[in-house]
């Protein structure tokens, strides 16, 4: 009874640790394949979209569904969940793209907790929010209004045991972190060498 409790114990801190890492997966798909109510929802938004792709992405939470297209000069990202329901857009931006409080805020963060911090991707994050229609929140993001439910991820790398370890860290409007996980590079099974 006793080793039995020990190990339900000890697969539970397993799994804890596990869920705070990124194992992501993703693989191109035609428009075919991605689900019809997502596309419905965005087709609007891509009639004058450049480099139009659709893909499937796992991680070791999830399975997805992402539109990733250029519109404009930005760069973006449309998730949605394996049902078709919208969870978040995301768009590329740089340093200058956030308000300097939350940037100053978002650093101290950085290099407070993290040795040689460095930033390779930033992209701010527009999710579905209680009360607010999935039609708002397109709107909202295709619009790039700076609202307080906004948020910013970063992909980082820093130095940890004398190599680089990438991470994937979700911050607020005012720059306070609300996610951090390890990030790790795709798998490349696929090639033969």
């Amino acid at each position: 009874m006793k080793c039995n409790l020990i190990l339900l114990l000890l697969l539970g801190i397993v799994q804890i640790s596990h869920a705070q890492n990124k194992y992501e997966r993703e693989s191109r798909i035609d428009k075919d394949e991605f689900p019809n109510k997502s596309y419905s929802l965005i087709q609007d938004y891509l009639e004058d979209a450049k480099r139009v792709r659709f893909y499937q992405e796992t991680d070791s939470a999830k399975k997805t569904f992402e539109a990733k297209f250029k519109k404009g000069r930005l760069h973006y990202s449309v998730e949605f969940n394996k049902n078709g329901s919208l969870e978040d857009v995301e768009f590329k931006i740089k340093e200058r793209d956030i308000p300097n409080d939350t940037w100053a805020s978002i650093m101290y963060y950085l290099e407070k907790n993290h040795a040689k911090p460095r930033v390779k991707k930033m992209q701010q994050q527009y999710s579905i929010q209680e009360g607010q229609t999935t039609e708002e929140t397109l709107h909202n993001a295709f619009q790039n209004l700076i609202l307080p439910e906004v948020k910013y991820e970063l992909v980082f790398s820093a130095k940890k045991d004398k190599e680089f370890q990438e991470y994937e860290a979700l911050f607020d409007s005012e720059g306070q972190l609300i996610r951090l996980r390890k990030s790790f590079p795709p798998s490349y099974d696929h090639v033969l060498y």
